[in-house]
């Protein structure tokens, strides 16, 4: 039984030849048939099985030969369906692979799978696509979400089917689902990965991330995906890519870390907090200087609307394309145009992305844009600004993931006003300032309780993904719950 491994600890398995890619191909696919979370949407059976067929000799230098990979269902994949979790591309065949996907397979990794998401990315709870709930495997009552949008790629990694899964992160979409299902999620600075397939959402915040069982594997697949691509996409930057695996030693002597006294304001569940000031004295033990900062909360609480008016404007626009002409089925009986439109978006949609859709027209109207679009820019700005502030001074920012280990489904996942408790709302939403800025950041597991386990985040500049994975790695060894997945729970 090869499920709930690194990559690190398979690519030994492989080249050693204890193991085939065929093998641990079939393995994953049959555990896939398996899955009780909702996390499916497309079993790449077929091409999984050909593919890893033609691996035979393995290459002792690339970690991801022959390695079973997860990959959310807005990259587009040539040849194999991506809907999005939605109806309207339910039937939507891609005649090109994304970028990314295009590198997983110059390496030599398997696809397996397209998984599920909240619809068009949109969402948090991994409760909108098309095909309904998509479950924590952690919990078999089915009463706490696995969080969102990039709830399926979570599930199978956390089930241990993949030892890495990708996913997209427009305000917590990777690093908010990593802390429910206990792995290491990373979203890096903006551009660092290219975006070319991946379906957009909200451009100036789109983020392509991934979930891992460690550290390290975190750091490989980085170094695999990042780096320029100016023949598709111009906003991938150019900076060379630095070998973050290699780099990873572990000493943080010297490094300073800040904490947002607001933000853990907003802490719900006490053993939160005691893990919390553990990491502290451990990051302390170990030659770091820690110290508590502060922000305006005013600035805090406006993460969230600012995020809902520049999200919902920049969604509106960049899928007005999914019409039932461009793109989307045709609906009935029609003789207009406007017909067609109207039909196709109405039953293509659900409802949670219809009123995200008329909160960006709306935002969007030139009666209202001062009001709130270009007003929700300037609070972006704003607190970038103040982020910024503190890691002039500091390598980096460390968070809790949420105020709580678990969270209850609901059905109602998009309601701004769900929530009025100002410390909450800043709480849930403060991974968001990563997307505002564009800034490096990573969960990584820190506890478990009551079989439930949680992430810690940390955020750091752009670019400064080394020490991100640095200081991560430091807290990994210390607190020992690398690797975790409900194969080892189930197992122990």
């Amino acid at each position: 039984m090869y499920l709930g491994k690194t990559i690190e600890e398979l690519h030994e398995l492989l080249v050693s030849k204890k193991v085939t890619p065929l093998e641990l191909t079939k393995e994953a696919i049959e555990a896939l048939k398996k899955d009780q979370t909702n996390a499916l949407e497309t079993l790449c059976e077929k091409e999984a099985i050909e593919f890893a067929s033609s691996l035979i000799e393995p290459e002792v230098d690339n970690p991801f030969w022959g390695i079973p990979y997860a990959c959310k269902d807005n990259f587009s994949t040539k040849g194999i369906l991506t809907t999005a979790s939605s109806n309207i591309l339910k039937d939507y065949v891609p005649v090109f692979d994304a970028t990314v996907v295009e590198k997983l397979k110059a390496a030599k990794a398997v696809l397996i799978c397209k998984t599920t998401l909240d619809e068009l990315a949109m969402g948090g709870t991994g409760t909108s696509g098309h095909k309904g709930i998509t479950y924590n495997p952690y919990d078999p009552s089915k009463t706490y979400k696995i969080g969102g949008s990039s709830c399926g790629s979570a599930s199978v990694c956390a089930q241990g089917i993949v030892p890495f899964s990708l996913g997209s992160d427009t305000g917590d979409s990777v690093r908010k689902p990593a802390s429910y299902a206990g792995l290491v999620g990373v979203k890096p600075t903006w551009g660092r990965i290219s975006r070319f397939g991946l379906f957009p959402f909200a451009p100036s915040l789109d983020h392509v991330g991934y979930f891992t069982r460690s550290v390290k594997d975190s750091a490989l697949v980085l170094s695999l995906l990042a780096g320029e691509d100016l023949t598709h996409d111009a906003t991938c930057s150019t900076k060379p890519v630095e070998d973050y695996y290699s780099l990873i030693n572990g000493d943080i002597k010297g490094k300073k870390i800040a904490y947002i006294k607001e933000i853990n304001e907003g802490i719900k569940d006490q053993c939160i907090k005691d893990k919390f000031n553990e990491c502290i004295d451990i990051l302390r033990e170990k030659g770091a200087e820690v110290n508590e900062v502060s922000i305006d909360k005013k600035i805090l609480s406006a993460i969230y609307p600012s995020y809902m008016v520049i999200s919902c404007a920049e969604a509106t626009s960049n899928n007005a394309n999914l019409d039932g002409i461009k793109f989307g089925p045709r609906v009935g009986e029609v003789s207009t145009y406007q017909e067609v439109m109207i039909n196709a978006r109405t039953k293509g949609f659900g409802e949670l992305i219809k009123r995200r859709f008329v909160i960006g027209s709306y935002s969007l109207l030139s009666a209202n844009k001062e009001e709130l679009f270009i007003k929700a820019q300037r609070i972006r700005h704003l607190i970038v600004d103040k982020v910024n502030e503190v890691l002039k001074n500091y390598d980096a920012i460390l968070a809790p993931c949420s105020g709580k280990v678990k969270s209850p489904i609901v059905n109602n996942s998009d309601n701004i006003f769900s929530d009025i408790d100002v410390d909450s709302m800043i709480i849930e939403n403060h991974l968001g300032i990563g997307n505002f800025a564009g800034l490096p950041s990573i969960s990584i597991p820190v506890g478990i309780d009551q079989g439930m386990p949680f992430d810690f985040n940390l955020t750091c500049k752009a670019f400064d993904e080394v020490n991100m994975f640095n200081l991560a790695y430091s807290l990994e060894k210390e607190l020992n719950l690398v690797n975790l997945s409900t194969v080892k729970k189930v197992n122990e």
